[in-house]
């Protein structure tokens, strides 16, 4: 199956030089290119993508703004683009519904496969930048911390696994269980916490104090 992706970034060069690397594969297509945010929100509810490449620093409308409003509005998923591992605006990405980040040096065959994997539906995460992503903005939230109430001893368990990085499989090992009771209780954390995916799950781990990043 073809996935469908929108790259918005402000500099054309840019922009252009995606899609031209994303287009050597067969199964993604450029669908569009926008040069700010408020470009990629038209262009999605145009366009239904299935993700959208966003930068983070443009004018008009940033890529924070952007993705809250596409993720609210749409099933497109946002695979951020940043020049610093350590950007405040990565957080604040994931926290409105972003799927993951990417570097904008990362390898190109290392672009395409995190571009595939948030298009199959997975959150793009790697633990160790993650970490410090929590550990330098969390300490001072925008909003009141995430509440575990109404979660299961079991889901507590899991979530702090998934907090850890660890994949379905690797939990059913961790854990003895079938991967599809794993699929089940990672399912149901999504909708007890209203998380879109499993980025938003290892946000409210930390939030909620359940997991504490390694200093």
């Amino acid at each position: 199956m073809t996935a469908r992706i929108l790259v918005v970034d402000d500099q054309t060069l840019v922009r252009g030089s995606f899609r031209v690397l994303l287009e050597t594969t067969s199964d993604l297509v450029v669908v569009g290119e926008a040069g700010n945010g408020r470009e990629a929100v038209d262009l999605v509810a145009a366009l239904a993508p299935d993700v959208v490449l966003m930068d983070v620093r443009m004018p008009e409308m940033d890529g924070i703004e952007a993705t809250r409003r596409i993720t609210e509005t749409s099933a497109a998923r946002v695979l951020v683009l940043t020049t610093y591992d350590l950007d405040e605006y990565v957080y604040g990405a994931l926290r409105v519904g972003a799927s993951g980040f990417v570097l904008k040096d990362t390898p190109p065959a290392d672009l395409i496969a995190a571009v595939r994997v948030v298009a199959a539906g997975e959150a793009l995460l790697a633990p160790s930048v993650t970490q410090r992503l929590i550990r330098a903005f969390v300490s001072v939230p925008e909003t009141a911390p995430a509440s575990l109430d109404g979660i299961t001893a079991r889901e507590r368990e899991i979530l702090l696994l998934v907090a850890r990085g660890l994949s379905n499989a690797e939990i059913s090992q961790r854990l003895h269980v079938g991967v599809t009771t794993t699929k089940t209780h990672v399912s149901r954390l999504l909708t007890k916490l209203g998380a879109r995916d499993r980025a938003q799950l290892v946000i409210a781990a930390y939030e909620s104090g359940l997991i504490r990043p390694a200093r």
